[in-house]
């Protein structure tokens, strides 16, 4: 079976690509397919998140392995597209570039058979072109305020309280 999936640009302008890949391939090829599609040179980091309908992040799914202990923690390669999208979850998130943080809606939108003599994963559509630097992100919380949660505020952590006497620490303050 082919996975038709529309990767649109979380931007205000309508740019996206319609990319078909084979329901067997894992999310690192849809990864590449996501790169190429958008002409990236794929030198960066990148990542999927689950998510629910309403487009909720969830968890992380890396390229790389980047847990403290080697193996542990499950990358792109090690998911198969049919075991983790289908017709009733059909939404996953991509970021391309945790600096620029290049973030894409990436949208399961048909399930069809395979057309003999094409080659997948195929780029079948592109709409707008891709803006030189990624669009910002409007970061919001709720519940931040300039106090911490649990009663602290910034006088709190002040290491010297007022006194700028290192003597407590068993060295001069002029150490270096």
């Amino acid at each position: 079976m082919i996975y038709k999936f529309r990767v649109i640009l979380d931007a205000e302008e309508d740019i996206f690509r319609d990319i078909a890949i084979e329901n067997t391939d894992t999310l690192e090829d849809l990864h590449n397919a996501i790169v190429n599609a958008f002409g990236f040179d794929g030198t960066e980091m990148a990542a999927f998140y689950t998510c629910d309908e309403n487009w909720t992040q969830e968890d992380e799914i890396p390229l790389f392995d980047t847990g403290d202990v080697p193996g542990e923690m499950r990358i792109m390669n090690d998911f198969i597209l049919e075991d983790n999208l289908d017709q009733h979850q059909t939404k996953i998130i991509y970021v391309y570039d945790f600096f620029n943080m290049w973030t894409f809606l990436v949208e399961l939108a048909a399930i069809e058979e395979k057309e003999d003599g094409e080659l997948y994963p195929a780029l079948l559509f592109a709409h707008g072109e891709l803006p030189s630097s990624a669009p910002d992100k409007a970061f919001e919380a709720d519940d931040l305020d300039n106090e911490f949660e649990d009663g602290y505020d910034d006088e709190d952590f002040d290491m010297f309280d007022g006194d700028d006497s290192f003597e407590d620490f068993g060295f001069e303050e002029n150490w270096n």
